[in-house]
């Protein structure tokens, strides 16, 4: 179903030059592919999967992507990136390897198998480039259809950009959103709820969102009618598509793979409406084949037909290409062989000096550690096991570090007695080798810059003499409001947050001021509002996302998790989304509006924080820190907080509140109880009852869960009671445990205990509708006041005897 013929044919303006590049690149692409493979069953790669047969699509997207642009793809799009110019053979190579250098393999830095493309948004302090004038890659992931969330808001940025007049200065980021966002999918992966989320939000929001689908009519082994109604996602998205310029909706193409001319034509006519007009486009390129198959994994000669595989080598779009230049004399047949066999060439010395960047530097630091290890062997000589050890170390063909380490740790274990010089270099030097890769494989899990949150300055809050109880949710929606007139990057979405300003009215009035760009309503869709947030972030801007509910931060923590939480990691400090996720949560009524799901929270977004405020002056304060940081975060405000009174802090938009400080709430002797959000005022109530029988009891606030106590705050708090109950809302070993584990086993307060460490936790099930239903299921002041007396009976059972 395409639409109106393209107005100029394009690909016949091309020079004779530019075609022959196009040809060149698609068989130096090809050769790669075919190479990779060949790697990984020689044993140097672990994995392969490649993007063999979408050459000529790629080719022609390539001519449509211009400088700012911004790429959101998948593990397919190798010829693409290399058109682009935002890889090279050797860094290909080199990604396959897993190398960690960021310099040989700057997408990852060996941290992502390959085909996970990404350019280098930050710079070597961790500021954003220009990225109005480079052509720009978000970071890949392998979950599918997970880069389309990510997709609308690099598109949603584009509109912003355009729209909103105090944006139009931040040229690093932007030229009055001209910018085009790329998607790239397989048509198996249209099948995922995140595709059809991300096409309709797309269609809504009327962003300059261009998506290809590669179609090679399989998703692995299992084919279309298995995938797609009616095999064909142009054919059930047709709905999308709009009447006539102006409307709302989509232009939709369909191209065949194999097809240069018209893919060139197409390509370009797309990009083109799409930029100007910022209407999203989806590309269906049809007949598309995979020489290769899905990956290393196996063999596509299992699931596909004789007849199919003669189809697919008959299709292939690089003989298809080949056939077309010959036809229309763009080169003669010799010319083409040539670069046929020129790309052999390029590649495989491509191959060649990545396997060398790699393997040289292991070689010699096995050799190092070997040399180290030999004056140990003099020491012990050459009839044991250690001289076995370093013989098959120095032997070894084809070394990797793990090698290395393990054999200096067994060695250093059979002279765990000596005492030579010999012993204590191979001690320094397994220290350094443990520094060095832990910088390799380890690091950069959060920002490194100086805007890490950490970093930010801490200022007090300020209150007026006479500063008036008012409702808490007022706090919030004062620090928002400074907030945006500080910095015209920040915006809020989410459903409710616009034109009745949020469910609990903390950015009530805010539209009104700040107008629809910037404070905005958006459909039920949980998982593309952060996609929107993560995307805009990577562009420069500072989104707060709002997921209404706890309970529904179910639908959004698989993108929370694969995509913004390990963005930095994954790049070693190449991108960055500072993206707030905004909630509330813990208790209120009901199955699906009192959750505290905070253990799967913790377990799957390592790399963002994760702030758990008692009440909406500390709320308003790590909002005022996350704001002026770079990096990405979740805030769980309590739920049942909104109307509670408290006084607005005169500097309500300045002042900062720090991550990984717990509070100390009210100073205590006998046992201390570690606890955050609205289980706060619950222990505070039991404090006064246990005090009224003599237990003294110190109240710890966290504050934040990631980070957790840096300075060891609860550590102090128990060499002085020797007792501690944790407590919150989530299930039992949930939150209890990962406070427990941090303070017993990391900061090993186990030494000054007295008592058994207890946990009190909600019940194993969600909290039934109801009052009753809440004060049975999650841990109330007479269970807070039953758990620590019942410590400190067993302690001092003559001073507090049984109750029950």
């Amino acid at each position: 179903m395409p639409t109106a013929e393209p107005l100029v044919a394009a690909a016949a303006a091309l020079s004779k030059e530019e075609l022959l590049r196009d040809y060149r690149l698609g068989w130096e692409s090809r050769q790669a592919s075919l190479a990779g493979r060949k790697e990984v069953f020689m044993g140097k790669a672990k994995f392969g999967i490649f993007g063999d047969g979408k050459e000529l699509p790629q080719l022609a997207m390539a001519r449509a992507f211009q400088p700012g642009d911004f790429r959101s793809g998948y593990y397919r799009d190798q010829t693409f990136m290399l058109a682009a110019g935002e890889l090279s053979l050797q860094e290909y190579f080199a990604q396959l390897y897993a190398t960690p250098d960021v310099e040989a393999e700057p997408a990852t830095a060996g941290r992502a198998m390959n085909g996970h493309f990404a350019t280098r948004l930050l710079d070597e302090d961790g500021n954003f480039k220009n990225l109005a004038e480079l052509k720009n890659s978000s970071a890949d992931i392998s979950p599918t259809a997970g880069q389309m969330p990510r997709l609308v808001g690099l598109a949603y940025a584009s509109k912003l950009y355009r729209q909103n007049p105090e944006l139009h200065d931040l040229t690093q980021f932007s030229v009055n959103g001209n910018e085009v966002a790329f998607g790239t999918i397989g048509n198996a992966s249209t099948s995922e709820g995140m595709f059809f989320e991300a096409i309709n939000a797309a269609g809504v929001l009327q962003i300059p969102m261009l998506i290809s689908v590669w179609d090679d009519h399989y998703g692995i082994s299992v084919p279309a009618e298995y995938q797609t109604t009616k095999q064909s996602i142009s054919e059930i998205l047709a709905g999308f598509q709009r009447n006539a310029p102006g409307e709302q909706g989509f232009e939709i193409f369909v191209v065949k793979g194999w097809d240069y001319p018209a893919l060139v034509d197409t390509y370009l006519r797309a990009a083109e409406v799409c930029r100007r007009e910022h209407v999203p486009v989806l590309i269906h390129v049809t007949e598309v084949t995979q020489p290769q198959g899905h990956s290393t994994s196996g063999s596509h000669e299992r699931y596909k037909s004789k007849e199919r595989l003669s189809w697919e080598e008959e299709h292939d779009c690089l003989r298809k290409m080949r056939e077309w230049m010959l036809s229309e004399g763009h080169a003669t047949a010799e010319e083409l062989d040539q670069i046929e066999s020129e790309a052999k060439d390029v590649v495989k010395k491509a191959r060649v000096a990545a396997w060398d960047s790699f393997f040289n530097p292991i070689k010699q630091e096995r050799d190092e550690a070997v040399a180290l290890l030999e004056k140990l062997v003099a020491e012990t000589g050459e009839e044991n096991r250690l001289h076995e050890m370093v013989e098959q170390l120095r032997h070894n063909p084809t070394p990797i570090r793990a090698d290395i380490v393990r054999t200096i740790k067994r060695a250093l274990r059979l002279v765990r007695d000596t005492r030579s010089g010999a012993r204590r270099s191979l001690q320094n030097h397994l220290e350094q080798a443990l520094a060095e890769n832990a910088d390799r494989y380890n690091s950069y899990l959060y920002s490194q810059s100086e805007q890490a949150a950490l970093n930010i300055e801490v200022v007090p809050a300020k209150f007026a003499h006479d500063a008036p109880q008012v409702d808490a949710r007022e706090v919030l929606q004062a620090c928002f409001e400074a907030n945006f007139r500080r910095d015209p990057t920040i915006f809020a979405i989410g459903e409710d947050v616009g034109k009745i300003g949020d469910v609990n009215q903390a950015f009530a009035g805010l539209q009104d001021k700040f107008g629809e760009l910037r404070v905005t309503d958006t459909g039920i869709r949980e998982c593309t509002i952060v996609g929107q947030g993560i995307g805009a972030a990577l562009r420069g801007l500072r989104p707060i996302t709002e997921i209404q509910y706890l309970d529904y931060l179910l639908y959004a923590i698989q993108i929370l998790s694969d995509d913004v939480a390990c963005l930095q990691y994954r790049t070693k400090g190449g991108q960055k989304a500072p993206l707030i996720v905004r909630t509330r949560g813990h208790r209120l009524e009901g199955v699906w509006h009192s959750g505290s799901p905070i253990g799967m929270i913790l377990s799957s977004i390592r790399g963002m924080h994760v702030l758990v405020p008692r009440d909406m002056t500390q709320a308003a304060g790590f909002y005022n820190t996350l704001l002026r940081s770079d990096e990405p975060a979740l805030v769980i405000e309590c739920l049942n907080g909104y109307r509670l009174k408290e006084r607005i802090p005169q500097n309500v938009g300045e002042f900062t509140v720090p991550l990984g400080v717990p509070e100390v709430l009210q100073q205590g002797t006998d046992i201390t109880i570690v606890t955050y959000g609205s289980m706060c005022r619950i222990v505070q109530d039991a404090a006064k009852q246990l005090a009224e029988v003599g237990i003294s009891v110190e109240i710890i606030d966290v504050q934040t869960l990631l980070p957790f106590d840096i300075d060891h705050v609860i550590a102090d708090s128990l060499q002085k009671t020797n007792r501690v109950l944790f407590a919150d809302e989530d299930v039992p070993g949930g939150g209890t445990a990962y406070m427990m584990q941090h303070v017993l086993d990391e900061q090993q307060a186990y030494r000054f205990l007295d008592s058994q460490p207890r946990c009190l936790a909600a019940q194993a099930h969600r909290p039934p509708y109801g009052s009753d239903g809440d004060y049975f299921s999650k841990p109330n002041a007479e269970d807070v006041f039953d758990a620590v007396y019942e410590l400190m009976h067993e302690a001092e059972p003559q001073r507090f005897p049984a109750i029950y």
